[in-house]
């Protein structure tokens, strides 16, 4: 029996990778891959504000109802493997630890290829450290000097999912995936982010606008595949190929 492939996906906060990559986690675990999301921090501080507007909530609330959310956001898009780092946010603290902890991580999924957030966001420094922070990781896991004896890492794509104003952000998509079939399951992992309602129906557009740019891009008017929802990413490195 051949062992399946992996993918992994590394969110700043706990509801990142619902919001940005939560079709291509759920059409990928469809497909028979295991994937596994890292989220660096609950988003305790600075992106939970409607429980915070609650009374009597603290900061242990706070974390516990996001993983709450986060958990079962990732049982609506059939992940089994969730792993918190509780690294704080507003910032996130990305020291040689945390490092350490998801270079294990990497090198242990050994993943087919990697998501995370765009390389520059002004609106909000911890999307952009956190892809600092994973580029300089996937950099170490490839090293066969660090920690000799583990399966060092071959050569994932790192996938940039698409930010909240992406023209704001230096993204730009250059791929576009279909995530039809599995659009009941994403919007289900959205409704799991009771903290941030406001955000349900703008990420439900992002996926239908995307949807359109799908059908463009596939052949328009001319036979472009049906897409009615779609996620973007932006690669980082080359992709190979033997014909296009």
């Amino acid at each position: 029996m051949s062992t399946p492939k992996t993918a992994l996906i590394i969110s700043a906060h706990a509801a990142d990778f619902v919001w940005r990559a939560g079709g291509a986690i759920a059409l990928h675990q469809a497909k028979g891959y295991e994937v596994t999301v890292v989220c660096l921090s609950y988003g305790e501080r600075g992106e939970s504000a409607k429980l915070w507007k609650q009374d009597g909530m603290t900061l242990g609330k706070v974390k516990a109802a996001r993983r709450i959310e986060a958990e079962n956001a990732a049982r609506a898009l059939g992940v089994t493997d969730i792993r918190f780092f509780d690294l704080g946010d507003y910032p996130l603290d990305l020291g040689a630890d945390a490092r350490d902890q998801l270079v294990d991580v990497i090198r242990e999924v050994q993943p087919a290829f990697m998501m995370s957030h765009s390389q520059w966001d002004p609106y909000n420094t911890d999307h952009m450290n956190t892809t600092k922070f994973v580029l300089e990781c996937r950099m170490v896991a490839q090293a066969w000097g660090h920690n000799p004896g583990q399966k060092v890492l071959g050569a994932p794509q790192l996938y940039l999912f698409e930010p909240h104003q992406s023209e704001q952000m230096q993204w730009k998509p250059d791929v576009f995936l279909d995530i039809t079939d599995v659009w009941d399951k994403k919007r289900a992992a959205i409704e799991c982010m009771q903290g941030q309602e406001h955000l349900w129906n703008f990420y439900t557009n992002v996926a239908e606008n995307r949807g359109n740019h799908f059908r463009r891009n596939s052949g328009g008017m001319a036979g472009g595949r049906a897409a009615k929802y779609a996620e973007g990413f932006q690669s980082v490195f080359p992709r190979t190929v033997d014909e296009l």
